[in-house]
């Protein structure tokens, strides 16, 4: 009879309480020596009896058996399931650790236990994308966002798209999206318009240093939907977007008309011209105006091949209401500057995925 099994016996006939909690440790710590010697039927009476037993004993406990049982290869699965979906106290250690949990193990724990065993498993050295997706589904945004910064979790295209879609409303997710090594370039993109201004300034570095070809891949994926709400059409937008486009067809829509339009009454002037001009969909323009995005102001010029001061002349009428306009003004203009054309270009690209049909985008 091997000792795990002696061990185990005397553990099921032991009355006393104290000697069984003291027993259960010894088994478990003989076990741990030489998991892989156990098996059979002695594997299966080790999991029934360790399983009963670690249930009357307390948290402590349970924990002890835990974090040893999360170090081991080859592991009762019984004991190891029942641990696992335990007081978070008990689970952590398996959820975090264990190797002898299956997907299927994880799937369970993920859709039936709380926020703290999602984020453990959240932890682990490696998570599937199946389980990736029942995080994403089921976590709050700290949970979230320990997947997102975990550089071991595989995320399906499916699930970053629904984080693009959560992170509209949900700013706490932004900087794990934008640093996060393998998000798809073309929804990281999606991202421009709701992103503070450093995390638009590591979307711009990626944009830049893109291959070409994984550009056109990412391209290719993209499903052209719209993120954000840019709002509505005005009334005059058709006619005033064909009239530009009859100046633009005959070569007569120039920067000089630009700069009259940028101080027209009417801005849809001046919106359609931008538009046509910087290759963008009119929502899109309508957005960057009217929220006054700069830096967005500046990619839109830059991909138009404006002179620098078409753009300044702009952001100062955007900039007229606050309080040292001209010293703003002169930090865009460096940074338009710095701004190649060829990365405007790209973000371009993936604006352009987000043109919208009808009224609303």
């Amino acid at each position: 009879m091997s000792s795990p099994l002696k061990h185990l016996i005397d553990l099921a006939k032991e009355p006393s309480s104290e000697k069984r909690r003291e027993l259960l440790r010894q088994v478990t710590t003989v076990f741990m020596a030489h998991p892989e010697q156990v098996e059979g039927p002695e594997m299966a009476l080790y999991d029934e009896v360790m399983s009963q037993l670690s249930s009357e004993m307390e948290m402590v406990v349970r924990a002890e058996i835990a974090r040893k049982l999360a170090e081991a290869k080859v592991a009762p699965l019984g004991l190891l399931r029942r641990l696992a979906s335990d007081d978070i106290e008990v689970a952590e250690a398996i959820l975090v650790r264990s190797k002898a949990l299956t997907e299927s193990d994880l799937i369970h724990v993920v859709s039936t236990k709380g926020q703290d065993h999602l984020r453990a498993v959240s932890r682990r050295e490696e998570v599937p994308e199946s389980v990736s997706g029942v995080i994403v589904d089921r976590g709050d945004d700290t949970t979230v966002n320990t997947l997102l910064r975990n550089d071991g979790a595989r995320l399906s295209r499916a699930t970053n798209e629904v984080v693009v879609q959560r992170a509209q409303t949900s700013p706490a997710l932004h900087d794990a999206i934008v640093n996060r090594k393998d998000f798809p370039i073309d929804l990281m993109n999606d991202m421009y318009f709701v992103v503070e201004a450093r995390l638009r300034e590591r979307i711009m570095q990626e944009n830049a240093r893109v291959d070409p070809a994984v550009l056109e891949q990412a391209l290719s994926k993209s499903r052209n939907t719209v993120a954000i709400a840019h709002g509505s059409f005005p009334p005059d937008y058709e006619k005033i977007m064909a009239e530009v486009e009859t100046l633009y067809n005959n070569q007569k829509l120039t920067p000089a008309l630009l700069a009259r339009y940028m101080r027209d009454p009417n801005p849809t002037w001046f919106l359609c011209a931008l538009a046509i001009m910087a290759d963008i969909d009119f929502l899109t323009a309508k957005h960057v105006v009217d929220k006054r995005e700069l830096d967005a102001l500046a990619i839109a010029c830059k991909a138009a091949n404006l002179e620098k001061s078409l753009f300044l002349t702009y952001a100062m009428i955007m900039l007229a209401a606050q309080d040292n306009a001209m010293g703003k003004a002169a930090e865009y203009g460096k940074l338009y500057e710095q701004l190649p054309r060829d990365t405007a270009l790209r973000t371009i690209r993936f604006w352009r995925m987000r043109r919208a049909e009808g009224h609303a985008a």
